[in-house]
């Protein structure tokens, strides 16, 4: 509603601006009622869309992020799109995650999940610059329109030392 307003208020000072320009009158512009159903249609979407799909930063020794999608057509696969920095160079490491199902902004849990192709583990081998990307996915067994809390970290799969962590996170799961 907040953001409908904005939007109305923008355009009407737009219009406004532009009605008060030095050159010649113009017919006047009206917007519809549906202009600002679209609007706020397209911004309810990248809303919905921002809490089934997390962009996760990781920092610590170097950096990295995981983008967390949600898929529409498979509702209960994430895809964890994961990228890391400046860590050991030819150096193999895990992604894990924790979840909490007491919501409150706060992941306590650390019952640590390694993360993968599906359920089979996959580690994330760095380059001789210290850099490693990885496609992984996990498939949900959490029911259909839950919530929970997550967090993320990188190990050194040698010696399952963190090297980075995540904040914490509130996902939805579509349903």
């Amino acid at each position: 509603m907040r953001s409908t307003i904005a939007l109305s208020a923008l355009v009407l000072s737009g219009a406004i601006v532009a009605g008060c320009g030095l050159s010649e009158p113009t017919s006047p512009t009206v917007l519809s009622r549906s202009t600002f159903a679209v609007a706020a249609a397209d911004e309810a979407t990248d809303a919905d869309e921002a809490r089934f799909n997390l962009e996760v930063k990781l920092t610590g020794e170097g950096f990295g992020t995981v983008k967390f999608r949600q898929r529409k057509d498979e509702p209960f696969r994430v895809d964890l799109d994961t990228k890391l920095k400046q860590l050991a160079p030819n150096t193999a490491y895990r992604l894990q995650r924790a979840v909490d199902t007491v919501i409150g902004g706060e992941c306590t849990s650390s019952a640590w999940l390694t993360l993968g192709k599906g359920s089979v583990e996959q580690s994330i081998t760095t380059d001789d610059r210290g850099s490693g990307e990885e496609q992984l996915f996990r498939v949900l067994t959490a029911a259909a329109g839950s919530t929970f809390d997550i967090h993320f970290r990188v190990v050194e799969q040698a010696t399952g030392r963190v090297v980075l962590t995540s904040d914490c996170y509130t996902f939805f799961v579509r349903g």
